[in-house]
């Protein structure tokens, strides 16, 4: 009984139980972005810094798909797939064994390319054509990346082994740490 009447005082003081847990919910979500934004601030930092010394556009794919692959909780593969004569190709990458090639024009790797933007897929299952490389992906970005020109050279393929895991946070600091491939 005791029990019953406090939440019935807490609910006139301060709101039905469900309104405030919502709104705990959207500061927790509001403060895993500010976190999530942090980190991926510190890796641009860190990204821009190992890049800057004399490499390739492929050197420093590489670099920024180890970084990221091991700094980023929710990444499950990361990696490029390079974009030649019609095909996307594997490029570097870290995480489980990639597909060698993307069948032309099915999956989330292709749509980024053809949409030219990127895309993000909080659940594969429901994504038309989505390629399975590995089954255990759940949810993915993906991003096309240009040189100084705007040629299209690669797509940024970021994996998760967890449903809806990016949002616009990775998408923006994403285009940000791709933009230092062709500097």
């Amino acid at each position: 009984m005791f029990r019953a009447n406090a939440l019935n005082e807490y609910s006139t003081a301060h709101g039905s139980i469900e309104n405030n847990v919502c709104i705990f919910e959207k500061i927790k979500l509001y403060m895993d972005k500010k976190k999530k934004a942090g980190r991926y601030e510190r890796i641009y930092n860190q990204l821009e810094q190992l890049t800057a010394k004399p490499g390739t556009p492929l050197s420093r794919m590489a670099t920024i798909a180890a970084v990221l692959y091991h700094k980023m909780d929710h990444y499950f593969w990361t990696g490029f797939y390079l974009y030649e004569d019609d095909r996307l190709i594997v490029g570097p990458y870290q995480g489980p064994v990639a597909c060698q090639e993307l069948e032309h024009g099915k999956g989330v790797c292709w749509a980024a390319l053809t949409r030219d933007t990127e895309v993000i897929v909080p659940d594969v299952t429901q994504f038309p054509g989505h390629i399975a490389c590995d089954s255990r992906s759940k949810s993915e970005i993906t991003l096309p990346v240009k040189d100084k020109k705007g040629n299209l050279k690669a797509v940024l393929d970021v994996d998760s082994g967890e449903l809806d895991q990016f949002d616009e946070v990775d998408q923006k600091h994403l285009i940000d740490i791709i933009n230092l491939i062709y500097m």
